[in-house]
């Protein structure tokens, strides 16, 4: 997967962090579970970018 791919799933990762943080800080529920979601498909995907990099570094060795 290319690195402005990564890019993106590290910033919404990133994005979810500071929507969760902001949710907590001003007692809004809604942003803290969207923020919650948001890193948790950002880390999800991250995780799957890194197997896929893992297999395709065995296939070439």
């Amino acid at each position: 997967m290319s690195t402005a791919d990564k890019a993106r799933n590290k910033a919404e990762e990133l994005k979810g962090r500071a929507k969760e943080t902001v949710g907590k800080a001003t007692g809004n529920e809604q942003w803290e579970a969207e923020g919650k979601a948001e890193q948790g498909k950002g880390n999800l995907k991250q995780a799957g970018e890194k197997v896929k990099d893992a297999v395709k570094d065995v296939v070439d060795d």
